[in-house]
Order: structure tokens, then sequence, then C-alpha cells
């Protein structure tokens, strides 16, 4: 985890579905950086999970297939 990087522009998860569990994604910075930042929308202020982009595609594949289960 690390601070938020200046400038990024977030975009928030099409599955967050307004339920108020969110996640905000700047993907415009993985052709700098080969990471992509993710963060809860609830605390924008809050911690950042910089993900290798390959870690980050193979997530959201796993949560479009519905293998990662519901907590």
């Amino acid at each position: 985890m690390t601070t938020e990087p200046k400038n990024l522009h977030w975009v928030k998860s099409s599955y967050s579905n307004n339920g108020g569990s969110c996640v905000e994604w700047a993907p415009a910075h993985a052709t700098t950086t080969g990471t992509i930042p993710v963060r809860d929308s609830k605390n924008p202020s809050g911690p950042v999970l910089n993900l290798p982009v390959n870690a980050f595609t193979s997530f959201t594949a796993g949560v479009k297939a519905g293998e990662l289960g519901t907590a």
C-alpha cells in the first residue's frame, strides 16, 4: 500500500452497483508505471493498492467469471 499518487483520474468500478461497497481504480497510471492504483471510494484519502497490471487483469477476470465468491 502507498499514499495516492498525485493527479490521478479515478474511475468507479461498474460492479459497485451504488451499494456503498465501491472500488475505484486509475487505469491511465498503468501506461507509465506498469501498475494500477486501486482504492476504496468511501475513503479517498486512505491507502492505495498499486497492483501489477497482470495481477489486476487476473483479478478482474475472476470477478467477472464469478470465481471469487461473495463476502
